[in-house]
């Protein structure tokens, strides 16, 4: 047995049930800010270890923030239902529906039905100010973002400066015509980018935002609407010129949201954020580095106290996963083969074909910061060429604090 494997025996805990998590929970302490990632967008066990976990932090810690890696303007839609801010109708699934940007298996499906279901159960017994609110922090929503800021000014402030910005906005992208690539394309020439119309919105709407101060949080989904303009138009620019730029364009976004968000629910809120293992775990730790590519958990160390911030992984030998052979495709339920050996989901599973659960902390972090490939799924996937682009070098005692493995997981369970 190898000295990695060694150190798995030694310090992995038994996770079988949820009193399992314990552990975790007693670790992250009094952390304002708890990251719980996932290896892939389409796994059935992360989704529900996720919630588990979640429904314990509320409950026993205190947390009111649930940030996930979707649109804010259809995530909007269910943090008004878990909060009963609408007289939409009343069924989950109905209102899920409204992730309709592909993958929107992602958040319409069964899993979170159930967990958005427990958390407007919750809401009803809880103080306005203590409901949870649940948040979209992804970068994609131009379109949908300025059409919603131009709904809500025609109501509000129809004669109103910030109506004709937001305006003349959305007029600068209907040339192309919905399409984020033939925007890319042509801002190549920057004198057709649209880059002061959306910075002028943002800053106009930041200046006057005590004239739409709202109970319903109009004010603080009018100010994310107008930073994901912005933000979203840098993107797409970004995108035909380097991956790696646009990677760090959409995690300082996902991070300035979340940061926004928390601003508004005052200095004592504590936030719980759903990503992908490869934006919650620290790109300080990964071959992601040497690239000069940030995102989310490296920024949000950066940003705070060490003891405020902890961040979870997630990992699995093999099963099933919900993907697309190509971007756009429909969804279909793969099989996920065993992982390459060597790798470190290779290793947990050599160590003991269960599952269990890791706590890195000063006495053993330092043995698992070896480089090791660490398995990541995407939305869209190809199981026949996994070993040649789906293994992140990492070191993980560095990049997670804790990390939980599900060694046969099964796939998601989409809205069909």
């Amino acid at each position: 047995m190898n000295p990695l494997e060694e150190s798995i025996k030694k310090y992995a805990l038994s996770y079988e049930t949820s009193k399992d998590l314990n552990s975790i929970i007693d670790a992250i302490g009094d952390a304002k800010i708890v990251l719980l990632g996932e290896a892939s967008h389409g796994t059935s066990e992360f989704y529900t270890v996720r919630a588990q976990l979640s429904k314990r932090l509320i409950e026993e810690k205190g947390f009111t923030l649930i940030a996930v890696e979707g649109d804010w303007p259809s995530t909007q839609q269910i943090n008004r239902f878990i909060k009963g801010y609408t007289d939409a109708p009343n069924d989950v699934r109905d209102v899920l529906k409204s992730y309709n940007r592909w993958p929107t298996w992602m958040w319409a499906n069964e899993e979170i039905a159930e967990f958005v279901s427990w958390l407007k159960e919750q809401n009803l017994q809880k103080e306005a100010q203590q409901k949870v609110g649940f948040y979209g922090i992804d970068v994609y929503s131009l379109w949908e973002s300025l059409e919603e800021l131009i709904t809500y000014l025609s109501e509000t402030d129809p004669e109103g400066k910030d109506l004709t910005l937001a305006k003349k906005a959305i007029s600068c992208f209907e040339p192309f015509n919905r399409h984020p690539e033939n925007y890319a394309m042509s801002s190549i020439n920057i004198s057709q980018a649209c880059v002061n119309e959306v910075s002028n919105l943002l800053t106009s709407i930041r200046a006057n935002e005590d004239h739409y101060k709202n109970e319903q949080e109009a004010d603080l989904n009018l100010k994310i609407n107008a930073l994901v303009a912005q933000n979203a138009e840098e993107y797409y620019r970004a995108m035909v010129r380097s991956d790696d730029l646009s990677w760090n364009v959409r995690d300082e976004h996902m991070v300035e949201a979340i940061n926004e968000v928390m601003d508004y629910h005052g200095k004592e809120a504590k936030i719980i954020i759903w990503e992908h293992n490869t934006h919650i775990g620290d790109a300080s730790a990964t071959d992601m580095a040497a690239e000069g590519m940030i995102n989310v958990g490296q920024l949000l160390r950066l940003q705070n106290k060490k003891e405020n911030v902890y961040a979870v992984g997630f990992g699995t030998h093999r099963g099933t996963v919900i993907a697309g052979e190509e971007w756009g495709s429909p969804f279909k339920r793969m099989e996920v083969p065993p992982a390459t050996k060597d790798s470190w989901e290779d290793a947990l599973h050599r160590t003991g074909a269960n599952n269990k659960l890791l706590i890195f902390n000063e006495e053993n972090r330092h043995l698992f910061t070896h480089w090791i490939g660490h398995r990541a799924i995407g939305v869209v996937y190809n199981p026949e060429y996994e070993a040649y682009g789906n293994y992140v070098p990492s070191k993980i005692g560095n990049r997670y604090d804790a990390f939980i493995y599900i060694d046969d997981t099964k796939a998601l369970s989409p809205f069909e």
